[in-house]
């Protein structure tokens, strides 16, 4: 018995109706006359406008008041629409997709299936009248250009969808959409930018504290399972990511993170024994802390601050000890600048031209490591913390505030390195920094740069640089609209970069819609970074947290006298 000819199959039957899109390319004449025919009569005895190369599936049920169709917009079987209802070019209502009420939407807006546009609503006002007698409500639905709504979305009455935004499968949309934004939960919320806006703050309905307090709750709502993906109870240590080697600095960040947010230290180990493997990590004759293998063994270092990794871990492991609670074990060594004379010769030698942000990263930890032997009881070396001081204090560039020299357009070392050096000397020792005004001009027109600042662009070092300088020297007074224009616009950024149940990633997702990687040292920073910037627009307090960690923003020997 021959096989049945796919035309003579019934699936083949309706196709164009469920594949609109296919209809004027691949339908035989006497389908197109008809369908020709049937617009016709539409146009005649409805008064619809229809645009050219559209497709009215007749198994759909296209009862409006009004329908303006743009050129080649696509209507499949099942769909049903009502009211007054008027698309761009190039649209497609898909497969049993409910579209009713005033409605307004722009060119290329692609509707899944089973999704509900409904822009009216009942009356419930009156508990004692059934709802069905008490009339509706109508506010109208508007939809931008080049927006892609999922299947099974709910779009309610009143909305305004952005364009080029994404309105993520099942969606309920219950309030106006930015443009550029991806959306989805129910109700709908921003989760990332397929293209991020200049001022996403801005763009919202809802006041800055409100979105700041939003974005708190959910991230605390989230912060055990952002922990528990990058734990492995294996091995008993946290990498950075999933699959990824463990690192001191993971433990740390996790400590950090559980602080911020969950008030207290990871629970998945206790607290004694995250103190004893932190302090037991610390080699007795350096004070340095070393490195994890890849197998996840540890490794000691007979080094100096001269070993960057090392040197970090004076700062990571430092303050992850002190929001247990704990402090390091023996002092640490301040060689190769351990002596007045030796602290001088070694910040000359520092690549202040060449890699400016080395530089300041050497500072940076100098000033921790003196600092954790301060509040330790240990104390320094004699004149070695007034070198320290009197050598930045002096060698500051009164043009930039920087200690950089600056002979090109590129900020971002010299930036980048300022904060290092000020976060671990100035920062914590709760010392005015040289020439904040400077500062503050110094880092506006850096963050002018789009190289480094556009939306998709920004990274969790880059955006903390410019943010702490510009917390720091807020005092000053000098230039605040800008400086409040810039948050802003950079916390509108860092809010809508968090990714459900995972945190942020290091840098923003690129500009093709593509998710960056999120985990422990991401999310740390950007926390860190959102406080600095709310609270530059004096809503850091809805946050409901405070950096107590590597950036905290309170000097470390004031804080521990009090």
């Amino acid at each position: 018995m021959p096989a049945e000819t796919a035309a003579s199959l019934p699936y083949e039957e309706n196709r164009f109706d469920f594949s609109p899109w296919r209809f004027w390319s691949e339908a035989p004449d006497g389908q197109r006359d008809r369908q020709r025919e049937l617009q016709q009569r539409l146009r005649i005895e409805r008064g619809y406008d229809l645009g050219e190369g559209c497709f009215l599936s007749p198994l759909a049920a296209i009862q409006n008041d009004s329908l303006n169709l743009g050129d080649r917009t696509y209507v499949a079987a099942g769909a049903y629409l009502t009211g007054d209802l008027s698309m761009g070019a190039d649209c497609t209502v898909n497969p049993y997709t409910v579209v009713r009420g005033d409605i307004t939407m722009g060119d290329c807006v692609r509707i899944g299936a089973h999704t509900s546009i409904i822009a009216f609503n009942h009356v419930t006002t009156d508990p004692d009248t059934p709802v069905v007698w008490q009339g509706l409500t109508s506010q109208g639905i508007t939809i931008g250009d080049d927006v892609w709504i999922g299947s099974h979305v709910v779009v309610l009455d009143g909305v305004t969808v952005g364009s080029r935004s994404v309105l993520a499968a099942g969606a309920v949309v219950t309030k106006d959409v930015p443009e550029g934004a991806i959306v989805g939960g129910s109700p709908a919320r921003v989760l990332k930018w397929r293209v991020p806006p200049a001022d996403p703050v801005a763009k919202s309905d809802t006041s800055l504290g409100d979105l700041v307090a939003e974005f708190a709750d959910r991230a605390r709502t989230e912060a055990a399972d952002v922990l528990e993906r990058c734990w492995n109870p294996t091995s008993g240590l946290f990498s950075d990511r999933p699959g990824r080697a463990p690192t001191v600095r993971a433990q740390c960040d996790a400590i950090e993170i559980a602080d911020l947010l969950l008030g207290g230290p990871p629970t998945q180990l206790p607290v004694q024994e995250q103190i004893s493997r932190l302090r037991s990590w610390q080699d007795e004759q350096t004070g340095l802390v070393g490195q994890f293998d890849h197998d996840g063994t540890y490794l000691s270092r007979r080094t100096d601050l001269d070993d960057g990794e090392a040197a970090y871990h004076v700062l990571s492991v430092g303050y992850a000890l002190d929001l247990l609670g704990s402090a390091f074990t023996h002092p640490i060594n301040l060689a190769p600048a351990d002596s007045a004379e030796a602290v001088t010769r070694w910040l000359d030698a520092q690549p202040w031209r060449e890699n400016p942000w080395h530089a300041g990263s050497d500072v940076d930890q100098l000033g921790t490591a003196m600092t954790w032997n301060r509040l330790g009881g240990h104390g320094n070396p004699a004149g070695c913390e007034e070198a320290l001081f009197g050598w930045m204090l002096t060698r500051a560039d009164p043009n930039t505030g920087l200690w950089a020299p600056v002979d090109h357009e590129d900020l971002r070392r010299p930036v980048n390195g300022w904060y290092r050096a000020v976060r671990g000397t100035f920062g914590q020792f709760g010392v005015p920094v040289p020439y904040p005004e400077r500062v503050v001009d110094t880092v506006l027109r850096h963050l002018d740069d789009a190289t480094w600042f556009a939306p998709e662009r920004l990274n969790a070092c880059n955006v903390l640089d410019v943010a702490h300088p510009l917390w720091i020297t807020r005092r000053t007074g000098h230039r605040t609209d800008e400086v409040v224009s810039k948050a802003r616009t950079l916390l509108g950024h860092a809010l809508a970069n968090w990714i459900p149940g995972r945190g942020f990633g290091f840098a923003a997702p690129s500009p093709d819609g593509g998710e960056t990687q999120p985990g422990l040292q991401g999310t740390e920073m950007w926390l860190a970074i959102i406080w600095y910037l709310a609270d530059l627009l004096g809503v850091a307090e809805r946050l409901g947290y405070r950096p107590r960690g590597v950036h905290n923003p309170d000097a470390a020997l004031r804080r521990h006298s009090l």
